[in-house]
This record gives C-alpha cells, structure tokens and sequence, in this order.
C-alpha cells in the first residue's frame, strides 16, 4: 500500500512558528550534538556570539518554500546556491538547533573563513621553474585555453596584456562585473605564476602558459579575507558561463580548517559539481604541515577544498635551485594527508612552491607590507614579489593543465583524465636520507610537465572505449639534468590505487572512471606497507592520533580551535636547508589579522 502525504502552502509557516516558539524556550546548549551541524557549528554559542553565518544544505523540493519562510520571520536570505540547493544567511544562535529540524534542512555548516595558503619565505624564477619542470622553450603555451582564478583578484599589470578575458567581484556576495583589480596581490601572483607573459622584466617573469586566457573571480578583500559562501557563489558561476566565457580550469588557491565530512562539506560539493561540469579544478593542500611550536611534520592538515577527491589537490616541493630532481624535497609546511574527517589520500601531487618569483601590484598589501619579499627594484606599477606556499605550487599546476589541454588539442581531456596523467608521469621524490616520502607527504610524487604533456599530445580519445588511445609508444621516464627518472607509474585516490605497468599504455582508457568509494581496483591501497606512521599514528582500520594540538588562534568564535580532537607529529625535525621559520607558518584557515606573515 502506497500512502502518500500531502502539505499544504502553509506547512513552513507552521514548521517556522513551531521553531520560533521552542527557541524562546530553548537557550543555545553549552554543547551541541545535532548531527546536521558541522564542528564550528558544535561550538556556537559557547563565547558569547548571538548569531552566526550558516549554509544550510537543503531539499530542492523544498528550498523555495524554506527561503519564504525564513525572510517571513525576518530572516533575510542574501545568497542562494542552486548548484548545490543551499541557502547561506546570517541566524540567531538560539535558532540553530529547530532550524536543523525544519522540513527538508540536510546539513548545516559554518560559512567559514578563507584565507590563501601562502606563507612568507624571502627564489624560483620563471626561467629556473620552466627548466626544472622540463617545459620547452616554445610550444603549447595555453593557447585557446581559459582559466579562472578564484582568488583576490588580478591587477590589470602588462604581463597579462590583454588576456583577462573577463574579471568579477563576489566580495559582496554577488556577481559583479568590474574592471580587473587586485589589492591584495595573492590573486595576482597566482595568475602569473599560471599565465604572465613576463612583460616588462623578461622570460625570468614569464608564467608556465603566458598564452592563457585569464577569468578573474575575486572572493577574498584588499586583506585576504572572505567567506566560504563567496567562493561557492564564483563556483555557481564558473560553472552557468563555463561556455560563454571558456572556463577550463579553475584555480582555488585557498581554504578553510576541516569541520565536517567532505561528503557533507559545501564548498567540497561545489567543486565536485564544477568537475562534474567539466572543469579541471586545481586546489591547494594547505600550509597546515608543521607544528608552529616544535617544527615538528604533521599529518592530517588537508584544508578543505583539497579535501575533495574531484579536485587536483597539490602540495608543495623545492627545487632547491636546481634543475635535476635529485635533491628536490618538500616543503615541511606542505599539508599532509590523509583528510580529516574521511581519512582519504591526498595530496595527490606536489610541485614547485617554494621562492615562487612573480608580479604584483605595488601597491597591493602584499607588497606594502612585506617589503623584504621583493625581488629587485619593480616599477611604478608592478613589483616582483617571491612568496612560498601550497597557492604558489597550485598555479604552477594549472598552468602544466593548460599546456595538457592545447597540446591534445582536439582531443578532450575530462578532469579525470587530467588527473590521471599527472599522477601517472609524476616522479618520485625522496628525504635527505634517500628514503621515499610517504604518499601522504608527496601523492605519487612532482609534477613532471614535460611527461605530462607528452601523454596528452600522444592519445586520441575518440577511440572507441575499451581500446588503446595511445598513438604513439611512449617512454615512461623523462630526463632532468642528465638523469633518467622514471614516471611514478600508478594514480593513487580516495582509499584505492592503481599500481603497474598495466597502466602504461592503458591509463587513459579510464576516461569515465568515478573515483571515490565505489571504484573497484585490482589491488588496494597499503600504506606504507603498513608500516606505523611516524611514531604515534597506526594506519589500518583505525587511526590512533597522539597529542593534541590547536590549529591556530581566533579561527571563528575568539579562542582556539581544534579540528577534531588529535592531530599527529612526526619526530624528525626540519631538514637543516630549510628556510622557513616555524614560527611563520600559520593555519591557512584563521582571519588574516592572525594567519598573516611574522615579521
């Protein structure tokens, strides 16, 4: 028997009212448990806060009605996010509990923060990263190809001529259309590093792709500041003019602490719907890799979106100052994996980050305050700046994209796909004491441009599925500096990979493979082959974390916040070349008044 249960136009009237009334009676608890908040959300209401900014992840029967309903009550609904049927607005604390409840509330989430993950470290020029890399010095440029830089905009400077095909501010929420601007100079230092032409400092200055198209999607202020909901907002619409204006890569060189499952995270679905769209998306793992007091290397310290297994998710390496890959190490700043809450794989790669030479305005805050970080005597209006970061190796990435995408040419490469042929032709990196680094720390190794190219120039994906697309044979290894260094050979994601020569002529046979739980591969992951991480971390069934530690100050609420409850550190302090100094190397997450340079 089939009953059917019809409400009527008023039924969110009702449901509203109900909620309101309870609430009055209801002070916030001094802990929440409702299984529809994330962890920010456990803890609203314990200093003082009356109300807070949320995301509310609804039904999309029912989410008109909802709005209605909440802007009834005096609840005003300033962004709606179709892509992923949210609502995103500012509620009282004593409201939270029953608004969980109403019909058709699935989650709840903090409208979090987000800072970009670049860390201060006074140098990789363009001519040095081209050349470890191994890219040409002509050839497959970007030509053709778009890519939209989400981030704190980009200032209109002459190494990107007349290539910002189209600039947007979403600071307030909304899209606006605006000529290009960036007072903060993250954003632009991203968008060089992926696409500057050089102009007028030579090919020292030059980005990985200078023939790429620029689309400047600005979500963080003149400080570095935004808000989780702004960034989803540039997504919705990255994706609505993916077409109009040839989005094929989308940067996100930002990011926020971990407080829900990335299944449930907003921001997480908002990139899967993006690469569901057919956009390569390209995140930073975070700075979040060593503990600030010790130095000590930490696992665990993904920042979301990198926590999502559509995405690209890069971490950072160093070159060292030179081009063979020998001594090329990671930097200890680099978040590890594996994620937070779902204990997922990542990053999936590394590449360059460290000493990242590129233009900013000069008269960005990046620049102004940070004097020590320019590199030479700039001009009136630009000013090469050397910054280190996750952000930095980020925009090295999708610049490598947009040289994948013009060499295959009229050939498509899906994001899966992209991300297949990155890990693939990855190569190896290993510690001062010629031990390769865990898949944690380095995915299946650093980006190898000139072997990723190669792949994607030598398929033809029209063939018919099930048989090879490689049009040429290829040579698994590419050679840096007189050496000959193998391709990693193997895609690592989620909780699964893919090992073997069986993959070296068949890898990109896998075009429509959905990665994540449902994937079955021939063998599956053993970490480290099982070996016990560091000294306090069992990787099995269960993961068993040490100490304690709080990732940054003020991150929401005015006191310390700790994802989830343990994070863990390895023993072995800092290499002795390295550079940073720990006590710079903040969470990525916190309000930029706390996660900004020390001085």
């Amino acid at each position: 028997m089939t009953v059917l249960t019809v409400r009527s136009p008023g039924w969110w009237r009702i449901a509203f009212s109900l909620l309101t009334a309870i609430a009055l009676a209801h002070p916030a608890a001094a802990e929440r448990r409702n299984p529809k908040f994330d962890a920010a959300l456990q803890e609203a209401g314990k200093h003082g806060q009356k109300t807070v900014t949320v995301i509310i992840q609804v039904d999309g029967k029912v989410r008109a009605q909802l709005k209605r309903a909440l802007v009834a009550q005096g609840l005003p609904v300033p962004r709606e996010h179709g892509v992923i049927s949210a609502l995103t607005l500012e509620v009282p604390v004593k409201l939270l509990d029953k608004l969980a409840d109403m019909p058709g509330v699935l989650s709840v989430s903090i409208d979090a923060p987000v800072g970009s993950d670049q860390t201060v470290v006074p140098i990789t020029n363009g001519d040095m990263l081209r050349q470890d890399l191994g890219i040409p010095t002509s050839g497959y440029e970007g030509t053709g190809v778009g890519v939209a830089v989400i981030d704190s905009g980009i200032a209109p400077l002459g190494t990107f001529g007349s290539r910002i095909r189209a600039f947007y501010d979403f600071t307030t929420g909304v899209a606006l259309a605006q000529a290009p601007h960036d007072e903060y100079g993250h954003g632009s230092h991203v968008a060089a590093t992926i696409a500057g032409s050089g102009s007028p400092y030579g090919s020292a200055y030059q980005g990985l792709a200078p023939a790429v198209s620029l689309i400047g999607l600005r979500v963080l202020d003149g400080n570095g500041k935004g808000s989780t909901s702004n960034v989803i907002t540039a997504i919705e619409f990255a994706i609505a003019n993916k077409a109009a204006l040839d989005i094929d890569v989308i940067n996100l060189s930002l990011g926020h602490a971990p407080f829900e499952s990335a299944k449930t995270d907003p921001l997480v679905k908002a990139v899967d719907k993006a690469v569901a769209a057919g956009i390569v998306v390209v995140v930073s793992a975070g700075n979040v890799g060593i503990n600030p007091q010790t130095g000590h290397v930490g696992y665990g310290g993904i920042t979301v979106p990198g926590n999502a297994r559509s995405a690209i998710t890069i971490g950072a390496s160093q070159t060292m100052g030179t081009i063979g890959r020998s001594d090329d190490s990671i930097g200890p700043y680099s978040s590890r994996g594996p994620t937070w809450n779902d204990k997922y794989a990542k990053p999936d790669l590394v590449a360059p980050g460290h000493k990242i030479t590129q233009v900013v305005s000069t008269t960005s805050t990046l620049n102004v305050q940070y004097p020590q970080l320019r590199v030479g005597s700039g001009t009136t209006i630009s000013q090469p700046l050397s910054l280190t970061g996750t952000s930095m190796s980020a925009g090295v990435v999708s610049g490598v994209v947009a040289r994948m995408i013009n060499a295959a040419g009229a050939n498509k490469l899906t994001p899966n796909l992209v991300k297949a042929i990155l890990q693939f032709t990855a190569t190896s990196l290993s510690d001062a004491n010629g031990q390769p680094y865990d898949r944690m720390t380095q995915g299946t190794g650093e980006l190898n441009s000139s072997g990723a190219v190669t792949v994607a120039r030598s398929i033809n994906t029209s063939a018919l599925l099930g048989t090879y697309w490689l049009t040429t044979p290829l040579v698994p290894s590419t050679v840096y500096a007189g050496a000959v260094v193998p391709w990693a050979q193997n895609i690592v994601w989620g909780d699964n990979i893919v090992w073997g020569d069986s993959l070296n002529y068949r890898l990109v046979a896998y075009e429509n493979i959905v990665w994540g739980d449902n994937i079955v591969w021939s063998t599956n992951v053993v970490w480290g082959e099982n070996i016990v991480w560091s000294t306090n971390i069992v990787w099995s069934t269960n993961i068993v974390w040490s100490t304690n530690v709080v990732w940054g100050e003020n991150l929401i609420w005015g006191e310390n916040v700790v994802w989830g409850e343990n994070v863990v550190w390895s023993e072995s302090d800092l290499s002795a070349s390295e550079e940073v100094d720990p006590a710079s190397i903040v969470p990525v997450a916190a309000p930029v008044s706390e996660w900004a340079p020390t001085l």
